[in-house]
């Protein structure tokens, strides 16, 4: 399989389930959820889609509201897909953790900040 094309199938269903799930948070207010990647396997007959949840007090009840309606998200991407795929890819969903892993960094790395010895002569 033509890895341009998984890639390029891969951003329309990443753009694609975006535009459902923002159609979706419009119902609940005061949640947004992001979808940052989509892994598309080399037959398409798999698609991992990694979701960002704000904020981050409902990622589980969320994910598990998204993983219990898996099978409705991927009939409407199918409505929304049929003119460019034949076969609708099953869905997994999987929170997205890179802003969190981001945050743990900064914060260990704030705490084991080296000390300038310049800074005391003053």
């Amino acid at each position: 399989m033509d890895t341009l094309r998984t890639t390029k199938l891969a951003r329309l269903i990443q753009k694609e389930l975006g535009e459902l799930f923002r159609l979706e948070t419009q119902k609940m207010k005061g949640v947004l959820i992001s979808v940052t990647d989509v892994d598309l396997s080399p037959d398409l007959s798999n698609a991992r889609a990694y979701l960002s949840v704000f904020p981050t007090e409902k990622q589980e009840e969320v994910m598990q509201l998204v993983t219990d309606n898996g099978s409705t998200i991927r009939y409407n991407l199918g409505n929304r897909m049929a003119s460019q795929l034949r076969h609708i890819p099953e869905l997994t969903f999987e929170l997205d953790r890179t802003e969190e892993y981001a945050r743990r960094i900064d914060k260990l790395l704030d705490e084991n900040k080296p000390v300038d010895p310049d800074e005391d002569k003053e």
